[in-house]
């Protein structure tokens, strides 16, 4: 795609609209043209971008659709992006850009307090000024000052002025802080003087209690006064203010035969000033939520201590934490819908991705009590680019779920022809245990429907090592070292410095890796004169399913499990979503990760993938010291650094780079370049860019109303699935170590007998 050249069509101004099948409509604002092409910097884009907009180059974001795709808005943010958005329109000579300014606000910008100045921070401390204003006033050597000096702030520079006698003094750091004070209660009654008409008085009509309750809540907010029930049910409601002595006072009930509450009676009169308003008693969840729901949904990741602080300076009302928790976990739900909906919803949901997407599997289990128990998901274009284009290696691995329910995602992945993830078969569980792996493993071998023997790389726990030997009976199982490796150190019962666990867990990594079985044997003798009892248990945890010398499947030199974290990240991302929602999101992230590795590689033109044609490259460079010693058969004798005996029928090398990795090592090129042949004949099939193109041929289809169930006939049987009885428990959730020496906690040292476990005051040492 030399000199590719389009127009962009920049809009700026208008907004999104959420259409009925869940794509995007952009309407409103000014629209521009910009000629761009393949050779242009995003800085330069950018640039041209503001200038024509006359907008701040530093607040702005940019996006696009991708081609067919009206759902998923990608961003732009460097020049990588913007190369590829041109690749992905093709022949196409015009592309919509959206500009969307963001524009901070102390009071509106959720953030943490550590990534802001609040107001509060911002305003300049009032007390030490007037502290140096009373030592001027009161000293000796300056008789004529008084100390009832009248101050002056209408002198027409919004700075107070002291009159003291005949002499003026201009302080303008108390004059910042009184505008700013001024400035903040004329922004609670502004953010609030839309509620103030919320109650017109006597005759006034509402369509239920729960209406005339929010419209009094926010009719007191405006109002600046507080409130207390005197009655209070469903056809009637009486209020007084909550100041004693104060007249205030109303009366709503329901209008006979109807539901409509109207108000009988009410006293308007305030004699008090309203002084118990911030304290927050009348901002109920739902009052909390309908303030924050547009703004949590621009930021899903506003803070309660955030929505606490944004309350009192947009409203003047102070709110505790669980105040702000409770209400965004009502705003969410409005948003996202019912955690328990979305269970009810599964049965519909799986239906209509097999419907959508034939030859996927989609299928739920529930127990007894019809609470939900497992989901398993795999979509037909997964299914069919792994068996295609992919090595037959499998990643099995899990991450909890933090959301409402909790449960766990369990996945299988696999490494495309550019050692990239991809995402095959997903399940969600109610737990990690053995029957839920085994029943994964079922779903996962009914799915797959191959012959072909696979490798698995995997934890030998959990049940694991029974279930894939059972289901996948041909198949190998490669230990995840990262789990072998926590759980040497679990057992391990001597006492060990961090700094001696580190090596041994060094030596255990160096003889796994190793290809032949006098490396791997020379590496654990290493870890044999540290312990022996780490020794005994290397021994004795099945080398040949783990060690590269005796491993008899192929994984390709990948030696654990959590090969995919880049899905379990999208996973992490989707957590807070209710159930189908969480799943759909994984959905999207899946269906433009196909979408858009499938128009990468429509521009390649190398034989194998990028990062394989330089794994080649690299090994062809060493050929150059390689003395090759010909023979009358297809056996070879290379001469270098080693002595190294290359099979060509076998593709084989005395090395066992060539086993490990699929690409010829430099051995074997060496002899491939004598005997007139080419390299890319002896690569696995599964690196050249024609399988990773049948890997990602296949489309992920979108799944139109998907939060509507049909209405089913009355002869079938409807499923009904509620939520787990699990619940997410209080406090901080626990984050998943993603690396195996993160579990070694550094132990006590005693300072006086040097031992560990212990420290100085507890040591029993004697002196």
């Amino acid at each position: 795609m030399d000199d590719k050249k389009m127009i962009a069509i920049c809009q700026l101004g208008g907004e999104f609209k959420t259409n009925r099948d869940g794509s995007l409509s952009y309407s409103g604002g000014d629209a521009h043209a910009i000629d761009i092409d393949d050779q242009m910097t995003f800085d330069d884009f950018k640039k041209e971008v503001s200038e024509m907009f006359s907008c701040g180059i530093n607040t702005m974001s940019i996006k696009y659709f991708l081609p067919g795709n009206k759902k998923t808005l990608i961003t732009i943010s460097n020049d990588k992006d913007l190369k590829r958005m041109i690749t992905f329109h093709g022949d196409s000579l015009t592309t919509d850009v959206y500009i969307m300014m963001e524009t901070p606000d102390v009071s509106n910008m959720p953030a943490s307090r550590s990534s802001r100045t609040t107001l509060s921070e911002a305003v300049p401390p009032i007390d030490p000024p007037l502290d140096v204003m009373d030592n001027i006033v009161s000293d000796t050597n300056q008789p004529n000052f008084s100390l009832g000096a009248p101050l002056d702030v209408n002198d027409g520079t919004n700075n107070v002025v002291a009159h003291i006698d005949d002499v003026q003094i201009v302080l303008p750091e108390i004059s910042a802080s009184l505008s700013l004070i001024h400035s903040n209660e004329e922004k609670h009654v502004k953010a609030a003087q839309q509620w103030q008409n919320a109650i017109t008085g006597v005759g006034q009509r509402f369509n239920g209690v729960n209406e005339f309750r929010e419209a009094l809540r926010k009719y007191a907010l405006a109002n600046q006064f507080a409130f207390r029930y005197k009655k209070n049910d469903s056809h009637r409601v009486t209020v007084k203010c909550k100041t004693e002595g104060c007249p205030w006072r109303i009366h709503a009930s329901r209008l006979t035969t109807t539901q409509l509450i109207c108000i009988k009676k009410m006293n308007p009169t305030h004699t008090c000033d309203g002084g118990a308003l911030t304290g927050g008693n009348q901002a109920t969840r739902s009052w909390v939520a309908s303030i924050i729901k547009e703004k949590l949904k621009a930021f899903p990741n506003y803070k309660p201590k955030d929505i606490v602080h944004d309350i009192k300076q947009e409203y003047g009302v102070q709110l505790n934490y669980f105040q702000a928790w409770r209400g965004k976990e009502v705003a969410r739900e409005q948003l996202q819908g019912s955690y328990k909906e979305a269970y009810k919803q599964l049965p519909y949901y799986c239906e209509r991705i097999m419907e959508a997407n034939p030859g996927s599997l989609a299928t739920f289990t529930t127990k007894e009590d019809s609470s939900f128990h497992r989901l398993f998901i795999s979509f037909h274009a997964s299914l069919y680019g792994f068996l295609q284009g992919c090595r037959p290696l499998l990643f099995l691995d899990s991450i909890p779920l933090k959301s409402k329910y909790q449960g766990t995602l369990l996945a299988a992945t696999a490494a495309d022809g550019d050692d990239a993830v991809f995402p095959v078969a997903f399940s969600v569980v109610d737990a990690e245990t053995a029957d839920n792996w085994y029943w994964f493993l079922q779903q996962l071998k009914s799915a797959l429907s191959s012959t072909c023997p696979l490798t698995f790389v995997a934890d030998r726990r959990k049940g694991l090592k029974e279930s894939i030997s059972e289901i996948f009976k041909d198949s190998y199982h490669g230990y995840c070292l990262r789990y072998l490796t926590d759980q040497l150190i679990r057992d391990l019962k001597g006492q060990f410095s961090h700094e001696v666990k580190r090596l041994m867990i060094d030596d255990l990594y160096t003889a796994a890796s190793a290809p032949r079985p006098e490396g791997f044997q020379r590496c654990i003798e290493g870890i044999k004169s540290i312990s022996l009892e780490a020794y005994n248990w290397i021994i004795e945890s099945e080398p040949q399913n783990w060690a590269n010398a005796f491993f008899q499947g192929s994984r390709y030199n990948h030696l654990t499990s959590n090969f995919g974290e880049l899905f379990y990240s999208w996973a992490s991302d989707a957590h807070d979503l209710p159930i189908t929602q969480m799943v759909d999101a994984i959905r999207e992230k899946i269906m433009e990760l196909v979408y858009t590795r499938r128009a990468e590689s429509g521009q390649w033109l190398t034989r194998l993938t990028p990062s394989m044609e330089e794994k080649l490259e690299k090994e062809s460079l060493k050929v150059r010291s390689l003395q090759v010693m010909l023979t009358s058969g297809n056996t070879f004798e290379v001469r270098g650094e080693s002595i190294e005996v290359v099979d060509m029928d076998r593709w084989d090398c005395s090395c066992k780079d060539w086993q490990l990795t699929g690409l010829p090592c430099s051995h074997a090129i060496a002899v491939i370049s004598c005997t007139g042949r080419s390299p890319y004949d002896y690569c696995a099939r599964y690196f050249t860019t024609e399988s990773y193109r049948l890997t990602y041929s296949e489309s992920i289809n979108p799944l139109p109303d998907v939060d509507r169930p049909r209405q089913k006939d009355s002869s079938q049987v409807v499923v009904t699935v509620t939520p787990p009885p699990t619940r997410r428990p209080p406090g901080r959730p626990t984050k998943k170590k993603s690396g195996s020496l993160e579990i070694i906690k550094r132990q006590l040292q005693c300072s006086r007998c040097k031992g560990l476990g212990h420290n100085k005051s507890t040591c029993k040492e004697i002196l």
